[in-house]
């Protein structure tokens, strides 16, 4: 007689702790991101109550990338002497300072400021969230895990659009900021819970053999490489979905349908990290996902912006099809890239440098991605020549890709 199949309750614990670890961890991310697309949909409102032009809120949208611009390699460097679980605790800690200081300005230079501190928690849990979700997974998880990690933006927009617009609806906006900094202080107990402390380091020669780690990884070309080809993916997709509820409101669409719709634009980010996810274990070649990526996004994002849809059948939903299109497909580029990140430091080199340099890039296409659609629109005096920016750098990204992976299977 054939003896039950059982599942050994010690082999099972250790394997639903590690997602329970991996799941909060990205948890933490997708908080991390809401902060910053809980803007876009009160935009509208902030232009109108603070009188900001078009330049000052595409500043504004940018701002909370600036510390991720400038101190991703420090953050590295502090996650690999403080550790990656405190210091995610400390990025929870400002993204609620900073969001709460937030809600008590009408001042544009401090609400600023305070989107300012918003990015440095963002940074670090951004960077030192990859390295902590390599440290909890199994092999056998990591590639289901930095799909769910890629997805964090898509999910955050979802939340950020959606819950956003509905609750100011019947909130002001600096509620709204309140409202977050207290659900972002509640994610701290499931962090702590779930997630091992970080290991004791040995504090002789600590600093040294940290700083040794990220000099050897920055001295290698294809983080830099990789970080540029991830730029030319966030400055355009930053830029779009940060405009993107201005967008439809030029279109004489209420704001909650604008903010919904922006919802669902952002939401199949989602679905398109997913299905990196799945390609990557089905043995398709990155260089092949990101290029086939990068032309589609040229092309949705063109006939998006350089065509008047109100004259032709399809109107708003025409445009509607290529937003969609343009935000589903582009979600392949950062699952990808992050799976990929964890692999390109050298022997001896640091995962979460790769990571803090990355992001260090990238977020220089954060930033200047919604100013410099700002300044396109500005002196064009149209949304219509927007494409400029998006095709420019999709060519960018397709260059960066095939020298990368051309590096890559010469090496091999």
């Amino acid at each position: 007689m054939a003896q039950p199949i059982t599942v050994s309750h010690d082999a099972a614990t250790p394997q639903l702790r590690s997602n329970n670890a991996w799941l909060t961890i990205v948890t933490t991310g997708i908080m991390a991101a809401i902060h910053i697309w809980k803007l876009p949909v009160a935009l509208p409102i902030l232009e109108s109550e603070l009188g900001m032009s078009l330049l000052a809120s595409g500043l504004l949208l940018g701002i909370i990338q600036f510390a991720s611009m400038v101190g991703g390699l420090l953050v590295a460097w502090c996650g690999e002497m403080a550790g990656l679980r405190r210091l995610i605790v400390v990025g929870l800690l400002l993204l609620a300072v900073g969001s709460l200081l937030g809600s008590t300005t009408t001042s544009i230079e401090l609400l600023m400021l305070y989107r300012g501190i918003e990015g440095i928690g963002f940074l670090l849990c951004t960077v030192l969230a990859p390295a902590l979700i390599r440290r909890v997974c199994t092999p056998a998880q990591l590639n289901v895990a930095f799909s769910a990690w890629g997805a964090f933006q898509g999910t955050a927009t979802i939340v950020g659009f959606a819950v956003g617009g509905l609750l100011l609806e019947v909130l002001s906006w600096q509620l709204l900021w309140i409202v977050l900094a207290v659900l972002t202080l509640l994610l701290i107990v499931p962090l702590l819970r779930t997630t091992d402390p970080d290991p004791h380091q040995a504090t002789k020669n600590l600093t040294r053999n940290s700083w040794h780690r990220i000099l050897k990884t920055v001295r290698t070309w294809r983080p830099w490489v990789a970080g540029l080809t991830f730029a030319s993916y966030t400055l355009q997709w930053m830029a779009v979905m940060g405009f993107l509820p201005t967008v439809f409101a030029t279109a004489n669409i209420a704001p909650l349908q604008a903010a919904l719709l922006s919802a669902v634009v952002g939401g199949v980010n989602v679905i398109g990290a997913l299905i990196a996810g799945r390609l990557l274990s089905n043995g398709i070649q990155i260089r092949h996902i990101v290029v086939s990526t990068f032309m589609a996004m040229a092309i949705t994002s063109f006939l998006f912006f350089a065509i008047d849809w109100k004259p032709t059948g399809l109107g708003l939903t025409g445009q509607l099809i290529c937003a969609i299109s343009f935000s589903m497909i582009g979600g392949t580029v950062p699952a990808v890239l992050t799976r990929l990140a964890v692999d390109l430091a050298p022997p001896g080199g640091s995962v979460a440098a790769v990571i803090g340099l990355m992001q260090q890039i990238f977020n220089v296409g954060n930033f200047f991605g919604p100013a410099l659609l700002a300044w396109v629109v500005t002196m064009t005096g149209s949304w219509n020549s927007s494409w400029w920016v998006t095709v420019s750098f999709s060519i960018l990204g397709i260059a960066c890709t095939l020298i990368l992976t051309t590096a890559s299977k010469a090496k091999k």
